[in-house]
């Protein structure tokens, strides 16, 4: 979880990098909009370009590893590359949790009242396959760079029956799941200033073209345009530490 606040009155306009996550925002101000759905709204992950824009935005944002929100949200098959509204997905609950969130003094009161729903629905959900569970993890811990047939007999499954099964609980096929791992490495690394020729070699492409592709096929834009994102460089100060929360 991360709280954002911009009390500026100027617009503002941000493309958001897709990112190996179901992403929640919840709006605590007068209105963001995303992809033209004002308020509290689910972003599916890729594809999709997604847009948030707004003035004086204060909103808690909230990550979900697709095995947990599978859980929490239900299949993010049926979320995939959208946008939704949370009153969508929860109804009255999740404007009740909304007007919790708003009428908290701190951002610690919202990231427990946050954790805390998200922990209910965690408990009566429905659990992933523990065999997608494990791709997944294979997934991340090898920041993409996986084949998918090994992968199938490392839990021996046939292909046919794990693109099925991982689809169906995670959102995206396994093949695509990875390359948005791969590619969110890449981005996060043309944040911090290498060269797209440097971390075409070193994160899994075969040259400098096949990021070019990739990066064009997630965001629409290109490897020097995804250095500059904003939303990237915001990421190491609120996201700091890999799995670290808040």
């Amino acid at each position: 979880m991360a709280g954002f606040a911009d009390q500026a009155d100027d617009l503002v306009d941000m493309q958001v990098i897709p990112f190996p996550a179901i992403t929640l925002v919840i709006d605590l101000g007068d209105g963001v909009v995303v992809n033209d759905v004002t308020g509290s709204v689910v972003a599916g992950m890729a594809p999709g370009v997604v847009r948030g824009h707004g003035r004086a935005i204060e909103c808690l944002q909230i990550r979900l590893s697709p095995v947990v929100a599978h859980r929490v949200l239900g299949s993010p098959a049926d979320l995939s590359g959208i946008v939704i509204t949370l009153e969508d997905l929860w109804g009255r609950a999740g404007l009740r949790m909304q007007e919790q969130l708003r009428a908290a003094s701190s951002w610690a009161a919202r990231f427990a009242i946050a954790e805390e729903a998200l922990e209910g629905r965690y408990e009566l959900g429905r659990a992933v396959d523990p065999e997608v569970a494990y791709l997944w993890q294979r997934m991340v811990t090898n920041r993409g760079r996986v084949r998918v047939e090994a992968l199938a007999e490392s839990v021996g499954w046939s292909r046919t029956r794990m693109w099925s099964r991982f689809n169906d609980q995670i959102g995206l096929g396994p093949k695509r799941a990875a390359q948005l791992i791969r590619f969110d490495n890449a981005a996060h690394r043309l944040a911090t200033g290498e060269s797209a020729a440097t971390v075409a070699a070193e994160t899994g492409y075969a040259d400098q073209s096949h990021l070019n592709r990739e990066v064009m096929s997630f965001t629409g834009i290109t490897p020097t345009a995804i250095a500059a994102a904003p939303w990237l460089a915001v990421d190491e100060v609120a996201w700091a530490g890999t799995g670290t929360p808040r």
